[in-house]
């Protein structure tokens, strides 16, 4: 894989520069996506689809913690790859030292008040009847690695904002092999059910901060920190807090919709429904890894560009990561629609000492997740537009645009729409308020976006 560095992202050809950095981070976000999708698919074979659910309880608890290092990795991202293009080291510096610091700060904070309401959290997520045991064991135990898991969030956008993608993607590709070795050992081999589960997860996690550790200490880090620049600085944290609030806010809402979501499931079809959508969102999470892939090597390329004044390249770095992210959510779209029985049933135990209660969810879930599969994804295709676009804004630093974009899906149309439309389509109703949402949020995005082209990237005249 070619290297690259923070100068070349003001200088080379963008389609060549946006595959350089969007590869490794889709081969990074692909082998964590994987991980996830395996690890479902060893925890439903190995343990029961009651157990799937009960992780899909848990998950919006820890990530939105977890959120916290992405926050503010991103935010502190934008401000290094635009310190970086106009040639301001000390900067990236000081906003690389502060992001330590807050992220450390808020994320052992929120832990601790994560452990003490344990108990009233996991049923708010949705973890009743069956649910809730398995949960709490794989709350508490994967609970104690989140910090670490916020670390390796942020310190990953920081190696991507210094032009280091392949790095950026080994640190992502660290954990999820651990990840799935360990569950092996500790699920299969040890038999420790839940407890096993959630200890390799928290193992992948440690496994993926001793190698960023080890990156930023490395010859291969071009930002070398010292004491001084992990003092908090009151002007760079309200940069980086007005940017990564951005991200934060989105992760805020995804755990209010898991929240929701879990509970008018439960109500609507109780723990066999639930699971369901536990599979639909390890496919939400596994599916778009290359579009994801390319908004996350979309990044540094426009901040840099932006820092740089360079607004010809800015433009052409928007339409290629469109176009290559539109080309890649089809061939998606197209796997999904074909195939949704024999992905769900890939997560669905056949062992003949299943207990009852998995068998008749194992019956449920194949009945109604390939329909579920094909509403979820139909609009896959467009929300390339979407995607890009809100993280335009973030990359160039314009906090409240870009808030607005990303909050337009979920929070301004998804959230009205699964509170109003299963009340007159029942279950039906939940899984057509994806691709209504989807559709909505890719109009307003490209307005908006068509807007700040034409207005405020008009290249410099000599």
């Amino acid at each position: 894989m070619a290297k690259v560095t923070a100068d070349q992202l003001g200088s080379e050809p963008i389609g060549k520069l946006l595959i350089k950095q969007a590869v490794p981070a889709s081969i990074g976000i692909l082998v964590m996506s994987i991980n996830i999708l395996v690890d479902s698919i060893f925890v439903g074979n190995w343990i029961g689809s009651i157990a799937i659910a009960a992780i899909n309880v848990v998950l919006p608890v820890s990530f939105f913690i977890a959120a916290l290092g992405m926050a503010i990795g991103i935010g502190g991202s934008s401000i290094i790859s635009r310190a970086l293009g106009a040639d301001n080291k000390q900067k990236a510096l000081k906003t690389f030292g502060n992001q330590i610091t807050l992220t450390l700060l808020l994320t052992v904070s929120m832990v601790v008040l994560g452990l003490y309401f344990v108990d009233d959290l996991i049923p708010a997520f949705g973890g009743k009847g069956a649910i809730f045991e398995p949960a709490k064991i794989y709350y508490v135990i994967v609970l104690y690695g989140v910090p670490f898991l916020a670390l390796c969030m942020m310190g990953n956008t920081v190696i991507r904002a210094e032009g280091k993608p392949k790095f950026a993607m080994i640190a992502m590709i660290i954990p999820s092999v651990g990840n799935l070795l360990l569950d092996y050992i500790f699920i299969y081999v040890f038999d420790w059910g839940m407890h096993g589960a959630a200890w390799a997860t928290t193992a992948g996690y440690l496994l993926c901060f001793g190698y960023i550790f080890y990156f930023f200490l490395s010859k291969d880090s071009e930002l070398k920190i010292s004491l001084p620049h992990f003092g908090l600085d009151m002007p760079i944290l309200k940069e980086i807090g007005s940017l990564g609030f951005v991200t934060l806010s989105r992760q805020a809402v995804t755990s209010i919709i898991y929240l929701l979501l879990n509970n008018i499931l439960f109500n609507l079809g109780g723990e066999a429904l639930v699971a369901v959508y536990a599979i639909i969102g390890r496919m939400l999470m596994f599916a778009l890894f290359p579009v994801f892939g390319v908004t996350q090597g979309f990044l540094p390329i426009a901040g840099f560009n932006y820092g740089a004044m360079k607004y010809d390249r800015v433009k052409e770095s928007i339409y290629t990561a469109i176009k290559y992210a539109a080309l890649v959510a089809t061939l998606v779209f197209v796997v999904l629609m074909i195939f949704p029985a024999e992905i769900a049933d890939l997560f669905l135990s056949d062992r003949p000492d299943l207990p009852l209660k998995d068998k008749e969810t194992n019956v449920f879930v194949l009945q109604h997740a390939p329909l579920a599969m094909r509403l979820v994804f139909a609009a896959t295709p467009i929300i390339a537009l979407q995607l890009i676009g809100s993280a335009y804004f973030q990359a160039i630093g314009k906090a409240i645009p870009a808030l607005l974009l990303t909050l337009t899906r979920q929070g301004f149309f998804f959230i009205p729409l699964i509170l109003i439309l299963p009340n007159f389509m029942g279950e039906l109703g939940v899984w057509l308020s994806f691709p209504i949402a989807d559709v909505l949020a890719t109009i307003v995005t490209g307005i908006y976006l068509g807007r700040e082209i034409k207005t405020n990237l008009i290249p410099k005249k000599a």
